[in-house]
């Protein structure tokens, strides 16, 4: 069979091998923002695996964006040497594209990891104070955020910016805005977070102002034959709230910016939330934006068999699969995905005796 997943996709300058992508997964791993040996082996395991783009975690814009003080960040010269090293040891060993997601938490921040059930963490036990589009917390008990000043958002559309340069002078080949989960940009454009009276707040308009600024400016910086995606919640899965019309009209207006690629995520915003998760149950989203936008987009989201991934591209519902839990669970997902479908990956030559094709 000639399969339509292991077909090479071009983004600006940049071709990845296979439609297959290693999402962004937070590691809780950092110290102040700086990558750590942990990092090396975690995403060192998946630049020898075969996939087409491997996408580093969350990786904050600013030190009081990140999820848990323990989180990625890349705005100190610190952060940027520690990210060069893992990208650099990447690089050496490695047979993948690279890619960074670029983020800020916003009212999600300040918490203890996931293994400490992402309790809210108080200044003084050595969190901070969280900031928003609004006060309003994200769950009864959490922190109130305090709203952002108008000059705030001014810098911290520069800090995207800032983190964007040390991304490019790191060396990595693309770059990922995350619009989604429930983190700043997503609480910008959510109604049911952003609940400002000024020109970033009320109509959709408005509330798509900070997050396209956001994306401009990145754009400015970002080198012109590298591609710039951006990740969005397609639904918040709450009534009055972001909705799948929303997120069409967004990424029209991401396009028309030089957006490269949509990553069609669901929900995050807010406990309410009532999702039906199931296998490729966010597809049917990034299918319809996909079909409405005409832009480049990646389907993610209990996708974790090579034929239902291979369906996906092959009908035309996403051009990019995104794997995470499932690509924790088997870093070799990729191999027994060419395996299976016929097709064939890059393997490093210290693994080349292991290829089936090797034992025929």
């Amino acid at each position: 069979m000639s399969s339509q997943l292991f077909t090479p996709i071009t983004l600006r300058g940049v071709t990845l091998a296979n439609r297959i992508m290693v999402s962004p997964m937070c590691q809780y791993s950092a110290v102040d923002g700086c990558a750590s040996d942990w990092h090396l082996m975690h995403l060192g395991q998946f630049a020898v695996s075969g996939v087409g783009l491997l996408v580093v975690e969350m990786t904050n814009v600013e030190a009081r964006g990140r999820i848990s003080p323990y989180c990625m960040g890349l705005y100190s010269d610190e952060n940027e040497r520690a990210l060069s090293r893992v990208v650099q040891f990447c690089r050496k060993y490695g047979n993948t594209r690279l890619g960074v997601q670029l983020a800020h938490a916003g009212r999600k921040a300040s918490t203890r990891p996931p293994w400490q059930e992402r309790k809210p963490l108080l200044p003084a036990d050595g969190g901070w104070q969280t900031v928003a589009p609004s006060a309003i917390a994200v769950d009864e008990g959490a922190t109130v955020p305090r709203a952002l000043e108008r000059e705030e958002i001014d810098s911290l559309v520069e800090a995207f910016a800032r983190a964007a340069e040390r991304a490019q002078r790191i060396g990595f080949d693309a770059v990922e805005l995350h619009g989604a989960h429930g983190y700043l940009l997503h609480e910008f454009l959510s109604p049911l977070s952003n609940r400002r009276d000024d020109e970033y707040g009320g109509s959709l308009e408005n509330r798509m102002r900070f997050p396209l600024a956001v994306f401009g400016a990145v754009r400015a910086v970002w080198p012109e034959d590298k591609p710039l995606g951006m990740r969005v919640s397609a639904t918040d899965w709450v009534q009055g709230g972001w909705t799948l019309e929303e997120t069409i009209v967004f990424a029209r207006e991401l396009k028309a910016r030089g957006c490269d690629w949509i990553d069609v995520s669901s929900g995050g915003i807010d406990p309410a939330q009532r999702v039906p998760v199931g296998p490729g149950y966010q597809v049917p989203f990034a299918e319809k934006v996909r079909a409405e936008v005409g832009m480049t987009t990646v389907a993610v989201g209990m996708i974790t068999e090579p034929r239902q991934a291979e369906e996906i591209i092959a009908t035309g519902k996403a051009d990019i699969v995104a794997l995470a839990r499932g690509m924790l669970y088997d870093p070799h997902w990729t191999w027994h995905a060419a395996a299976a479908l016929g097709a064939e990956a890059s393997y490093p030559n210290q693994y080349l005796r292991c290829r089936p094709a090797a034992h025929s």
